[in-house]
């Protein structure tokens, strides 16, 4: 059973504590019961001293030492008189009356004591009487007087230690006691709450319940401890807020994304990674580990395996079941990578439809500009009569229009797709927005002999654009004045409204297009070689910013050949 820290700070306390005490009460003892033991032999050396001087006043002889037996009426009773000779013989002993049976005494260790120390003391059993005696020798010129005191419990108890001091210790140890399990309680209190903290911190948990430490050192560690552990948790929960935020945008993102450890082991894939990466290989995998194994990714694998130090960033394009993908590969500082698969077909159209178009503007532009330069270096270069220059003048100022036109047509049609938000709406009257198409477009109407019918109610209201829906209706019936015909009618109706939509149907009588070209009416600078040719040297871009201001206004627009002859264009605009 493991002890808690309390439990082991006092027991540690406890027994250095006890081994104190013991040490302590066995010295005290020790030192008391020598004094004790002093204090007996100075009263048995004043004997001797006594006996001593009786002998002397007296002088008496060895013959004689059966006179100190008179003292015995002055001494204490139990008190054993000897007298000892040099060489150890007794002269008197109180208690034998036969000194001649006694051994020479000169091996006793009180003797012994006293010839070199002139005292000596020694508790043994006699061997004469068989009674346990404190002896005391003292040696004198010409004998040794020892006097014993027999060793019994009154003598026992005279040199025995008084116990209050050790009842006082033992007292001291129980209140040290007392006190120490108080002590050890608060540390162990501190501990065992320090311990929980540190094992929160070390298991990465939440400070669930609320601590209280003591106002001491260990306190003061506890509740920096605390502020430590409460300030990971709010790092932790911005980190973790930041780490949903961050695999919400891997997961919405469009790029397939997946990120690697120097073991080339997943860390982290979205979904559209697994969609494009099992596009692109000729086999189903679901283990992304199976990258390094695919041919069409060792760009990317040499890249990560054979870098240089500084290196981190490598991109290729591989082309793959008619798609384009761009696959980039970015290396962290511990050697983990990302590897990032982009679908970039449309990007690419994009670019080449750019290009298409930067060279069609080129082409139109050039036709424009030549005629202009040719009419002006004639006009300088000859002098031409009167009416042959305001011809001249007449045809550069027409190429001029055109080439405006065109710069307008272009430069509508690129707002449209790339800045939409810079169109503001606002309430738009249709019926009202196309009398003005006809006003403005009057003359071209008349020059071909074309009949403009309007099939609208009033006030036919749409929250739009004005220019994009001006430019709708305008376009369709210039293309109508180039390139149908003479002698045509044009019928705009609506034919249709619902809770959300107008429904448009715009048809002329002219002449039609043959159905193989129908699908690429709204293409960019598309023209038609046959059939409804044009003559008067539009953008050919007018179709094309019909169909983008259609779906600028959330609309659909398709258009057909009619049975009795012309074009119908079908198309919707949202209320």
């Amino acid at each position: 059973m493991k002890l808690s820290y309390k439990q082991r700070i006092f027991s540690y306390f406890l027994v250095i504590f006890t081994i104190f005490a013991v040490c302590i009460i066995i010295f005290e003892q020790k030192e008391e019961k020598a004094q004790r033991t002093k204090a007996l032999e100075d009263r048995l050396d004043s004997y001797a001293e006594m006996i001593h001087e009786y002998m002397t006043l007296r002088h008496l002889s060895d013959s004689d030492m059966a006179k100190v037996d008179t003292l015995s009426t002055i001494l204490p009773e139990d008190i054993r008189i000897s007298i000892i000779n040099p060489e150890g013989n007794v002269l008197f002993d109180k208690d034998v009356e036969d000194i001649g049976k006694l051994d020479n005494h000169l091996d006793r260790p009180e003797i012994r004591n006293a010839l070199y120390q002139n005292t000596g003391s020694n508790i043994r059993m006699s061997a004469s009487t068989q009674q346990k005696y404190l002896y005391y020798a003292k040696h004198y010129k010409d004998y040794f007087v020892r006097v014993a005191l027999p060793y019994n419990i009154e003598t026992k108890s005279m040199l025995k230690a008084d116990n209050f001091f050790i009842y006082i210790v033992v007292g001291m140890f129980v209140i040290v006691l007392i006190l120490l399990n108080y002590v050890a309680g608060r540390f162990g209190s501190s501990i065992s709450q320090l311990k929980t903290l540190a094992t929160k911190i070390k298991e990465d948990k939440p400070l669930t319940e609320k601590i209280e430490f003591p106002d001491d050192e260990l306190g003061e560690i506890g509740r920096q401890l605390v502020s430590i552990l409460k300030q990971k948790e709010k790092s932790k929960e911005e980190l973790e807020m930041e780490r949903e935020k961050l695999i919400q945008h891997f997961q919405y993102a469009n790029e397939g994304i997946c990120i690697f450890d120097k073991e080339f082991k997943k860390i982290y894939a979205n979904t559209h990674f697994f969609q494009y990466f099992n596009f692109i290989v000729d086999q189903p995998v679901f283990n992304l580990e199976a990258i390094i194994k695919e041919e069409i990714f060792d760009p990317a694998i040499e890249f990560i395996s054979n870098r240089k130090k500084d290196e981190n960033f490598h991109i290729f394009q591989l082309k793959k079941n008619g798609k384009i993908f761009s696959i980039q590969t970015i290396v962290f500082e511990d050697d983990s990578f990302e590897i990032t698969i982009k679908d970039v077909s449309r990007l690419e159209k994009t670019r080449l439809l750019k290009q298409e178009m930067t060279n069609n503007i080129a082409h139109e532009l050039r036709t424009p500009v030549t005629s202009l330069r040719g009419y002006l270096e004639t006009l300088d270069a000859q002098k031409l009569d009167e009416d042959k220059q305001t011809q001249f003048i007449h045809r550069a100022h027409l190429q001029t229009i055109r080439l405006s036109n065109l710069i307008e047509d272009v430069s509508l049609i690129s707002k449209i797709e790339e800045a939409p938000s810079q169109f503001q709406l606002e309430k738009v009257d249709i019926s009202q927005l196309v009398e003005e198409v006809r006003i403005d477009l009057t003359d071209g109407l008349k020059s071909n002999d074309i009949r403009l019918n309007v099939f609208l109610k009033d006030n036919l209201f749409i929250e739009g654009n004005y220019t994009l829906l001006y430019s709708i209706f305008r376009n369709l019936v210039d293309n109508t004045i180039s390139y149908a015909g003479r002698d045509v009618n044009i019928n705009i109706r609506n034919y249709m409204e619902d809770e959300n939509y107008l429904y448009f149907s715009y048809c002329d009588t002219g002449v039609g297009v043959d159905e193989k070209y129908l699908p690429r009416l709204f293409e960019r600078f598309y023209r038609v070689n046959e059939g409804r040719t044009r003559d008067t040297g539009g953008s050919g871009l007018g179709l094309s910013i019909v169909k983008n201001a259609v779906l600028f206004h959330k609309g659909e627009i398709q258009v057909k050949n009619r049975a009795e002859g012309g074009l119908e264009f079908f198309f919707t605009l949202r209320k």
